[in-house]
Protein backbone atom coordinates (compact mmCIF):
# COMPACT_ATOMS: atom_id res chain seq x y z
CA UNK A 1 0.00 0.00 0.00
CA UNK A 2 1.81 3.30 -0.99
CA UNK A 3 2.05 5.46 1.96
CA UNK A 4 0.51 9.17 1.77
CA UNK A 5 2.62 11.89 1.32
CA UNK A 6 3.10 14.28 3.60
CA UNK A 7 2.11 17.90 3.06
CA UNK A 8 5.84 19.98 2.47
CA UNK A 9 5.84 23.28 3.15
CA UNK A 10 5.37 25.37 6.47
CA UNK A 11 1.87 25.64 7.97
CA UNK A 12 1.85 29.27 8.49
CA UNK A 13 -1.24 31.82 8.30
CA UNK A 14 -1.73 35.15 7.92
CA UNK A 15 -1.81 38.23 5.36
CA UNK A 16 0.82 39.56 3.77
CA UNK A 17 0.08 43.22 2.17
CA UNK A 18 2.78 42.82 -0.74
CA UNK A 19 3.40 46.04 -2.94
CA UNK A 20 3.74 44.04 -6.41
CA UNK A 21 5.96 45.76 -8.77
CA UNK A 22 5.42 46.75 -12.63
CA UNK A 23 6.66 44.34 -14.51
CA UNK A 24 5.33 40.90 -13.36
CA UNK A 25 2.21 39.10 -13.17
CA UNK A 26 0.54 38.49 -9.80
CA UNK A 27 0.76 34.85 -9.84
CA UNK A 28 4.95 35.55 -10.50
CA UNK A 29 4.58 37.50 -6.96
CA UNK A 30 2.46 35.43 -5.55
CA UNK A 31 5.05 32.07 -6.33
CA UNK A 32 7.81 34.41 -5.20
CA UNK A 33 5.80 35.28 -1.60
CA UNK A 34 5.38 31.74 -1.09
CA UNK A 35 8.70 30.55 -1.84
CA UNK A 36 10.26 33.22 0.54
CA UNK A 37 7.94 31.91 3.80
CA UNK A 38 8.26 28.53 2.47
CA UNK A 39 4.56 27.94 2.95
CA UNK A 40 2.32 24.95 2.09
CA UNK A 41 -0.31 27.19 1.06
CA UNK A 42 -0.96 30.23 -0.52
CA UNK A 43 -3.11 32.77 -2.79
CA UNK A 44 -3.78 36.07 -3.83
CA UNK A 45 -6.77 38.34 -4.20
CA UNK A 46 -7.79 39.50 -7.39
CA UNK A 47 -5.07 40.09 -10.41
CA UNK A 48 -3.05 42.79 -10.75
CA UNK A 49 -1.56 43.34 -14.80
CA UNK A 50 1.86 43.28 -15.57
CA UNK A 51 1.75 47.09 -15.99
CA UNK A 52 0.28 47.63 -12.54
CA UNK A 53 2.09 48.03 -9.08
CA UNK A 54 0.24 48.27 -5.45
CA UNK A 55 -1.63 46.69 -3.29
CA UNK A 56 -2.23 42.31 -3.62
CA UNK A 57 -2.42 40.82 -0.36
CA UNK A 58 -0.91 37.86 -0.45
CA UNK A 59 -3.12 35.14 1.53
CA UNK A 60 -1.21 32.25 3.03
CA UNK A 61 -2.32 28.92 5.28
CA UNK A 62 -5.97 29.37 6.58
CA UNK A 63 -5.82 33.05 5.01
CA UNK A 64 -6.92 31.43 1.68
CA UNK A 65 -10.32 30.17 3.10
CA UNK A 66 -11.39 33.85 3.28
CA UNK A 67 -9.37 35.52 0.07
CA UNK A 68 -12.98 35.45 -1.38
CA UNK A 69 -14.09 38.38 0.50
CA UNK A 70 -11.28 40.00 -0.36
CA UNK A 71 -11.72 39.57 -4.04
CA UNK A 72 -15.50 40.61 -3.53
CA UNK A 73 -14.20 43.44 -1.64
CA UNK A 74 -14.32 47.08 -3.54
CA UNK A 75 -11.00 48.85 -4.77
CA UNK A 76 -9.42 51.61 -5.21
CA UNK A 77 -6.59 53.38 -7.91
CA UNK A 78 -5.02 55.46 -9.11
CA UNK A 79 -4.35 55.90 -12.90
CA UNK A 80 -2.40 58.19 -15.68
CA UNK A 81 -4.20 58.32 -18.92
CA UNK A 82 -3.17 59.17 -22.20
CA UNK A 83 -5.60 60.75 -24.70
CA UNK A 84 -5.43 61.05 -28.35
CA UNK A 85 -4.28 57.38 -29.15
CA UNK A 86 -6.09 53.83 -28.54
CA UNK A 87 -4.33 50.62 -28.43
CA UNK A 88 -5.03 47.24 -28.97
CA UNK A 89 -5.05 46.39 -24.88
CA UNK A 90 -6.39 49.72 -23.69
CA UNK A 91 -2.65 50.36 -22.20
CA UNK A 92 0.43 51.03 -23.05
CA UNK A 93 1.78 47.39 -23.76
CA UNK A 94 -0.46 47.23 -26.61
CA UNK A 95 0.28 48.24 -30.18
CA UNK A 96 -1.45 51.94 -31.25
CA UNK A 97 -4.49 51.50 -33.39
CA UNK A 98 -5.86 54.70 -33.56
CA UNK A 99 -4.72 58.50 -33.22
CA UNK A 100 -6.68 61.53 -32.56
CA UNK A 101 -5.78 65.38 -32.32
CA UNK A 102 -6.89 66.54 -29.28
CA UNK A 103 -7.50 69.75 -30.41
CA UNK A 104 -10.05 72.13 -27.94
CA UNK A 105 -9.18 69.21 -24.62
CA UNK A 106 -8.57 71.00 -21.57
CA UNK A 107 -8.43 69.97 -18.10
CA UNK A 108 -12.28 71.36 -17.80
CA UNK A 109 -13.18 69.22 -20.49
CA UNK A 110 -12.08 66.27 -18.88
CA UNK A 111 -14.15 68.00 -15.59
CA UNK A 112 -17.44 67.65 -17.40
CA UNK A 113 -16.80 63.83 -18.63
CA UNK A 114 -16.47 62.54 -15.45
CA UNK A 115 -19.60 63.21 -13.93
CA UNK A 116 -21.35 60.55 -16.63
CA UNK A 117 -19.09 58.07 -15.15
CA UNK A 118 -20.01 57.97 -11.34
CA UNK A 119 -22.30 55.99 -9.68
CA UNK A 120 -23.59 52.73 -11.36
CA UNK A 121 -22.60 52.21 -14.68
CA UNK A 122 -22.31 49.47 -17.63
CA UNK A 123 -19.08 48.15 -19.14
CA UNK A 124 -18.03 45.75 -21.46
CA UNK A 125 -15.47 43.70 -20.50
CA UNK A 126 -12.20 44.30 -22.60
CA UNK A 127 -10.98 41.16 -24.77
CA UNK A 128 -7.77 41.45 -23.02
CA UNK A 129 -8.98 40.38 -19.76
CA UNK A 130 -9.43 36.96 -17.93
CA UNK A 131 -13.05 36.58 -18.33
CA UNK A 132 -14.50 33.17 -19.76
CA UNK A 133 -16.21 32.82 -23.34
CA UNK A 134 -17.03 29.44 -23.53
CA UNK A 135 -14.36 28.25 -21.02
CA UNK A 136 -11.75 30.11 -22.88
CA UNK A 137 -9.71 33.06 -21.95
CA UNK A 138 -10.55 36.46 -23.51
CA UNK A 139 -7.08 37.25 -23.71
CA UNK A 140 -5.89 33.74 -25.39
CA UNK A 141 -8.70 34.54 -28.18
CA UNK A 142 -7.72 38.53 -28.49
CA UNK A 143 -3.75 36.89 -28.95
CA UNK A 144 -5.43 34.94 -31.91
CA UNK A 145 -6.53 38.32 -33.33
CA UNK A 146 -10.14 37.13 -33.07
CA UNK A 147 -12.59 39.25 -30.80
CA UNK A 148 -16.08 37.88 -29.65
CA UNK A 149 -19.12 38.90 -28.48
CA UNK A 150 -19.63 40.11 -24.45
CA UNK A 151 -22.28 40.83 -22.56
CA UNK A 152 -21.64 44.55 -20.73
CA UNK A 153 -21.49 44.21 -16.14
CA UNK A 154 -23.08 46.63 -14.09
CA UNK A 155 -20.07 48.38 -11.37
CA UNK A 156 -20.34 50.85 -9.45
CA UNK A 157 -18.16 53.90 -9.66
CA UNK A 158 -17.84 55.13 -5.96
CA UNK A 159 -15.53 58.16 -6.93
CA UNK A 160 -13.68 59.70 -9.74
CA UNK A 161 -11.61 62.77 -9.11
CA UNK A 162 -9.18 64.46 -11.38
CA UNK A 163 -5.97 64.83 -9.88
CA UNK A 164 -3.43 66.55 -12.39
CA UNK A 165 -3.48 67.17 -15.65
CA UNK A 166 -0.70 67.63 -18.10
CA UNK A 167 -1.85 67.28 -21.35
CA UNK A 168 -2.20 64.73 -23.72
CA UNK A 169 -2.15 63.09 -19.83
CA UNK A 170 -4.30 63.32 -17.11
CA UNK A 171 -4.58 61.66 -13.59
CA UNK A 172 -7.42 60.12 -12.00
CA UNK A 173 -7.76 58.73 -8.14
CA UNK A 174 -11.07 55.61 -8.73
CA UNK A 175 -12.83 53.68 -5.75
CA UNK A 176 -15.22 51.10 -7.46
CA UNK A 177 -16.84 47.73 -7.01
CA UNK A 178 -14.94 44.26 -7.71
CA UNK A 179 -15.02 43.48 -11.42
CA UNK A 180 -14.78 47.05 -13.08
CA UNK A 181 -11.82 47.65 -15.86
CA UNK A 182 -9.98 50.42 -14.85
CA UNK A 183 -8.26 49.95 -18.27
CA UNK A 184 -11.79 50.23 -20.05
CA UNK A 185 -13.01 53.52 -17.76
CA UNK A 186 -9.73 55.16 -19.46
CA UNK A 187 -10.70 54.03 -22.51
CA UNK A 188 -14.46 55.08 -22.25
CA UNK A 189 -13.96 58.74 -20.96
CA UNK A 190 -11.41 59.02 -24.13
CA UNK A 191 -14.29 57.80 -26.30
CA UNK A 192 -16.29 60.97 -24.88
CA UNK A 193 -13.94 63.42 -24.87
CA UNK A 194 -13.86 62.30 -28.73
CA UNK A 195 -9.91 61.51 -29.05
CA UNK A 196 -9.69 58.09 -27.42
CA UNK A 197 -7.24 57.07 -24.96
CA UNK A 198 -5.11 54.64 -22.90
CA UNK A 199 -3.53 53.56 -19.57
CA UNK A 200 -0.05 54.48 -18.93
CA UNK A 201 0.08 53.89 -15.24
CA UNK A 202 -2.02 52.23 -12.65
CA UNK A 203 -1.28 51.53 -9.11
CA UNK A 204 -4.28 49.69 -6.29
CA UNK A 205 -3.93 51.77 -3.90
CA UNK A 206 -6.74 49.79 -1.63
CA UNK A 207 -8.41 46.54 -1.35
CA UNK A 208 -11.81 46.42 1.40
CA UNK A 209 -10.25 47.42 4.46
CA UNK A 210 -6.62 47.47 3.63
CA UNK A 211 -4.59 50.72 2.36
CA UNK A 212 -0.92 51.46 1.42
CA UNK A 213 -0.03 52.14 5.26
CA UNK A 214 1.51 48.55 5.82
CA UNK A 215 2.66 47.46 2.29
CA UNK A 216 6.14 45.10 1.93
CA UNK A 217 7.88 45.43 -1.26
CA UNK A 218 9.33 42.03 -3.10
CA UNK A 219 12.70 43.17 -2.37
CA UNK A 220 11.98 43.57 1.15
CA UNK A 221 10.62 39.92 1.45
CA UNK A 222 13.34 38.65 -0.51
CA UNK A 223 16.27 40.37 1.57
CA UNK A 224 13.99 38.89 4.75
CA UNK A 225 14.22 35.61 3.40
CA UNK A 226 18.42 35.84 3.26
CA UNK A 227 18.25 36.71 6.50
CA UNK A 228 19.69 34.57 9.57
CA UNK A 229 16.38 33.72 11.98
CA UNK A 230 14.47 34.87 8.94
CA UNK A 231 11.22 33.08 9.47
CA UNK A 232 10.53 35.37 12.58
CA UNK A 233 11.27 38.53 10.39
CA UNK A 234 8.71 37.56 7.79
CA UNK A 235 5.83 36.25 9.92
CA UNK A 236 6.50 39.36 11.96
CA UNK A 237 4.96 41.04 8.62
CA UNK A 238 1.93 39.36 8.44
CA UNK A 239 -1.31 40.55 9.27
CA UNK A 240 -4.09 38.73 11.35
CA UNK A 241 -6.18 36.67 9.39
CA UNK A 242 -10.12 38.52 10.71
CA UNK A 243 -8.02 41.64 9.64
CA UNK A 244 -9.67 41.00 5.96
CA UNK A 245 -13.03 41.88 7.44
CA UNK A 246 -12.23 44.97 9.19
CA UNK A 247 -15.79 46.73 10.09
CA UNK A 248 -17.67 43.25 10.39
CA UNK A 249 -20.05 42.52 13.11
CA UNK A 250 -18.07 40.45 16.03
CA UNK A 251 -19.86 37.55 17.62
CA UNK A 252 -18.51 36.55 20.59
CA UNK A 253 -19.36 32.83 21.32
CA UNK A 254 -19.35 31.46 24.95
CA UNK A 255 -17.92 27.43 24.87
CA UNK A 256 -21.06 25.75 24.56
CA UNK A 257 -21.74 28.12 21.19
CA UNK A 258 -18.57 27.49 19.80
CA UNK A 259 -18.92 23.66 20.04
CA UNK A 260 -22.13 23.70 18.12
CA UNK A 261 -20.79 26.36 15.45
CA UNK A 262 -17.71 24.13 15.49
CA UNK A 263 -19.58 21.49 14.53
CA UNK A 264 -21.33 23.11 11.55
CA UNK A 265 -24.12 23.77 13.64
CA UNK A 266 -26.08 27.36 13.63
CA UNK A 267 -27.22 28.52 17.25
CA UNK A 268 -28.88 31.87 18.78
CA UNK A 269 -26.76 34.71 19.74
CA UNK A 270 -28.60 37.04 22.40
CA UNK A 271 -28.43 40.76 20.67
CA UNK A 272 -27.01 39.49 17.18
CA UNK A 273 -27.47 41.43 14.35
CA UNK A 274 -30.49 40.46 12.46
CA UNK A 275 -28.59 40.27 8.53
CA UNK A 276 -25.74 39.88 7.60
CA UNK A 277 -22.06 38.37 7.64
CA UNK A 278 -20.32 38.64 11.22
CA UNK A 279 -16.96 37.49 12.42
CA UNK A 280 -16.82 34.88 14.90
CA UNK A 281 -14.73 34.51 18.26
CA UNK A 282 -14.41 31.99 21.23
CA UNK A 283 -12.61 34.33 23.49
CA UNK A 284 -9.71 35.51 21.99
CA UNK A 285 -9.27 33.16 19.12
CA UNK A 286 -11.19 33.94 15.85
CA UNK A 287 -13.00 30.95 14.31
CA UNK A 288 -14.23 31.99 11.12
CA UNK A 289 -17.07 33.44 9.75
CA UNK A 290 -20.63 33.16 9.82
CA UNK A 291 -24.24 34.37 8.49
CA UNK A 292 -27.75 35.39 10.57
CA UNK A 293 -29.67 33.48 9.22
CA UNK A 294 -33.61 34.28 8.81
CA UNK A 295 -34.64 32.84 12.23
CA UNK A 296 -31.97 35.30 13.63
CA UNK A 297 -29.81 32.30 14.35
CA UNK A 298 -26.14 32.68 13.38
CA UNK A 299 -24.93 29.69 11.08
CA UNK A 300 -21.34 29.13 10.30
CA UNK A 301 -19.80 29.33 6.35
CA UNK A 302 -16.57 29.43 6.52
CA UNK A 303 -14.47 28.19 9.50
CA UNK A 304 -10.72 27.72 10.26
CA UNK A 305 -9.30 24.31 11.07
CA UNK A 306 -6.82 25.47 13.44
CA UNK A 307 -5.76 28.61 15.73
CA UNK A 308 -2.84 29.83 14.53
CA UNK A 309 -0.20 32.39 15.94
CA UNK A 310 -1.30 34.96 13.45
CA UNK A 311 -5.50 34.09 13.52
Amino acid sequence: MARRRRPSGRNISGILLLDKPVGITSNAALQTVKHCYRARKAGHTGSLDPLASGLLPICLGEATKLSAFLLDADKRYWVRVRLGEKTTTADAEGEIIESRPIDGIDEQAIRNVLPDFRGEIQQLPPMYSAVKHKGERLYDIARRGEEVEREPRTIHIHELELVGCELPEFELEVACTKGTYVRTLAEDIGERLGCGAHVVGLRRTGVGPYGEADLHTLDEIERQAEERDHFAGLDAKLLPLDSALGGWPEIRLNKDMAFYIRQGQPVLVPKAPLEGWVRLYSGQEFLGVGEVLDDGRIAPRRLLAQASPHS
